[in-house]
């Protein structure tokens, strides 16, 4: 290196200002560890000479296909560097990570590549995994954007019609910017940040220093017809049945909210979800979807209490405390055939009815080939509200307890008392026991019918373990054993009619 004093060179915020001065560098071969770097300006007032993250990836002419070549100007004339499309990528989303030694960073990874260290593209590399961490956060500042913008309408009938403020965590705007400008086709808007501004007049995209504050936006806009809606919307799909705070606060942070017109609904609607209407199917003001109440009342709780008059009204142990609704048994009461399961699952939660989700369609699939229409058989589950446990954002089944199955066993023989049918269906060992009244296993029971009493007993696999297996042959010999039971219950049903 020529000189006593180590170079400083100026980067006006922009990626291209940054890629001139490190050719330059390159070209004079000073090593990063004597170059300093110096921000000059805003990212937003040189935003044109930014790249999109869709920028083209076609290589210049006379460049590799599998790289991409990079300009020279007057300093570096005779120099040509090369990266990969990927690396290029890599430097060019690193750029607008806020932060005064990013430029630093970013030189010493074009250094190392230049001088065949192809390891620094590595994420597995020192440099190169401080590189990934930093594409990662911008990334996902781009994503923040694009999903967390809200534009209001003018009040006025000035130019732009719509405003929005935001406050991103790093250098995006322009990302952002061009990504509205054709969503949004003809409408002009403005959106401003801390750090500068963009504005689309229906034509054309101009960025701009930075001016105003969240509150002159916001006072310069009109809470419209189309936001009235949007947010008589968003409460009408809140299902308070439903919430995971865990994964709203992942997917929505907190910091969000001030700039969303639907930011104030949150907190009350988790407060109210907190507060007793988780025990709704949906929430009350969607009047076509009230779902069903389950009422609280703490002075007839407890296992001690006779027995409710309604299911709705059922306390005999606390799987309500947790469940959407209750589901009891539908079908024909003159049914010859009741087929009983284990208990509801998610789908059936939410729909009030027995088997209407996943297992509900292999049962189906085991009805039509035995040649049983589902309009014909009477159908419920051992217990009547749904036992599960979370995993992330869905909600999955948990084997009733012994208890908990003692306890719905006066619903279950108060749907035997009113059908009175001919042949029970039992489809799986928690049914099964249910209804013999003592653990059995299920195997003793799969081969043959038993009598109990005028009833016929036949016992075959739940439709959820077909669900469960690994392969299809398994899966189609599960399915096949359940289309011979009740095929089987049908003949027996048959003939107790005819013996009649």
């Amino acid at each position: 290196m020529n000189g006593a004093c180590p170079p400083t060179l100026i980067v006006d915020g922009s990626y291209a200002s940054w890629r001139a001065q490190a050719l330059r560098a390159l070209a004079r071969g000073w090593p990063p560890e004597a170059v300093t770097w110096v921000e000059h300006g805003s990212i937003t007032s040189v935003s044109a000479a930014q790249m999109p993250l869709d920028y083209p990836t076609t290589a210049p002419a006379g460049c590799d296909d599998r790289t991409r070549g990079w300009g020279t100007d007057s300093d570096s004339a005779d120099l040509r560097v090369s990266v990969s499309s990927a690396l290029a990528s890599l430097l060019q989303d690193a750029a607008l990570y806020r932060s005064p030694q990013r430029w630093a960073l970013l030189y010493r990874v074009l250094w190392r590549w230049w001088h065949g260290d192809r390891a620094v593209a590595s994420a597995a590399d020192e440099d190169g995994a401080r590189l990934h961490a930093m594409v990662k956060s911008v990334r996902r500042a781009k994503h923040d954007m694009i999903a967390y913008v809200r534009f209001h309408r003018r009040g006025d009938a000035g130019m732009p019609e719509y405003l929005a403020w935001y406050e991103p965590d790093h250098d995006v705007l322009a990302y952002a910017a061009e990504h509205f400008a054709r969503r949004m086709g003809a409408s002009s808007w403005w959106i401003g940040t801390p750090q500068g501004a963009a504005l689309w007049d229906g034509a054309t995209l101009q960025f701009s220093a930075a001016s105003g504050d969240a509150m002159a936006i916001r006072a310069g806009a009109a809470v419209d017809e189309v936001e009235s809606l949007w947010l008589a919307y968003y409460k009408s799909t809140f299902n308070p049945a439903r919430l995971n705070e865990t994964a709203l606060h992942q997917h929505m942070p907190v910091r969000f909210w001030k700039s969303l017109p639907e930011g104030p609904l949150i907190p009350a609607m988790i407060a109210d979800a907190r507060s007793g209407a988780r025990r709704m199917a949906q929430a009350s003001a969607v009047r076509a979807m009230t779902g069903k109440r389950v009422a609280v009342d703490a002075r007839h709780a407890g296992p001690s209490r006779p027995v409710p008059p309604s299911l709705d009204e059922c306390r005999r142990c606390e799987l309500w405390r947790n469940a959407t609704q209750p589901v009891p048994g539908h079908g024909p009461e003159t049914a010859r055939m009741m087929l009983i399961g284990e208990q509801p699952g998610d789908y059936e939660d939410l729909a009030g009815r027995a088997f209407v989700g996943p297992a509900g369609q292999v049962l189906d699939e085991a009805l039509r080939r035995a040649g049983v229409p589902r309009d014909t058989v009477f159908l419920t589950n051992a217990v009547k509200h749904f036992k599960w446990i979370a995993r992330g954002k869905r909600r999955l089944h948990k084997t009733p307890a012994q208890r908990e199955i003692d306890a719905c066993a006066h619903w279950l023989e108060q749907e035997l008392a009113r059908v009175r049918p001919t042949v029970i269906v039992t489809l799986g060992a928690t049914a099964l026991g249910a209804v013999l009244r003592r653990n059995v296993n299920l195997q003793d029971y799969l081969h043959a019918p038993v009598r109990l009493g005028d009833t016929w007993l036949v016992a075959t696999w739940h439709p959820s373990y077909a669900l469960r297996v690994g392969d299809a042959a398994a899966r189609e010999e599960i399915v096949t054993a359940m289309e011979q039971a009740i095929a089987c219950a049908r003949q027996l049903a048959t003939e107790a009619v005819d013996v009649h």
